[in-house]
């Protein structure tokens, strides 16, 4: 599998913006569009988090069964760089990621599924990231792998040092994980 393959489980989605001298509107979501785009999921909960400062870098989490997560992340403010890394055993893309610049001024948005690790880093001073989910929140199931792990690689646009939060630069590497998500299953 190529990392176009990937690409295809990683969708970048850009809502058409109905604009006039005003502003814009944007419908962000609509169960029957997204059915027909191949996201058939419920999403049950809502995020919406603000970081303050540029290269405040988030992640990268995931919920392990019986409660894990996919997300539909878009910017609602600001911009960041945001990152999905598959995390399935088995599967021929096991490592590697994909990253999409989102911002509130070109209105893109990812589906990540289940058996991702997600994170992202902010662009702008006053990001916001606004995201759906496919199951609520469980701390007892959640996760983190090091965001600067080697033998993923990520490309982070960073000039500097990024603000972490303790759990996320103590968080393991992919090598020393043993991941619930398998090929094929848990999707």
């Amino acid at each position: 599998m190529t990392e176009a393959n990937l690409k295809e489980l990683i969708l970048l989605i850009t809502p058409h913006r109905f604009s006039d001298q005003r502003g814009f509107l944007a419908e962000t979501y609509s169960r029957k569009k997204y059915t027909e785009m191949g996201i058939d999921v419920e999403f049950v909960q809502d995020n919406h988090s603000l970081s303050y400062d540029v290269e405040t870098l988030r992640g990268l989490h995931f919920q392990m069964p019986p409660h894990a997560q996919g997300k539909l992340v878009r910017c609602g403010r600001g911009a960041f760089f945001d990152v999905a890394v598959d995390i399935r055993r088995g599967s021929p893309t096991y490592g590697q990621w994909v990253g999409y610049e989102l911002s509130a001024k070109n209105g893109h948005q990812l589906y990540v599924p289940i058996g991702f690790a997600h994170g992202f880093v902010t662009l702008l001073p006053g990001s916001e990231i606004v995201y759906k989910c496919s199951d609520y929140y469980a701390p007892e199931t959640e996760g983190a792998l090091r965001w600067d792990d080697p033998d993923i690689g990520i490309e982070w646009p960073l000039k500097g040092t990024p603000i972490l939060s303790e759990k996320d630069s103590i968080a393991p590497l992919l090598k020393d994980f043993e991941s619930p998500f398998i090929f094929g299953e848990n999707v």
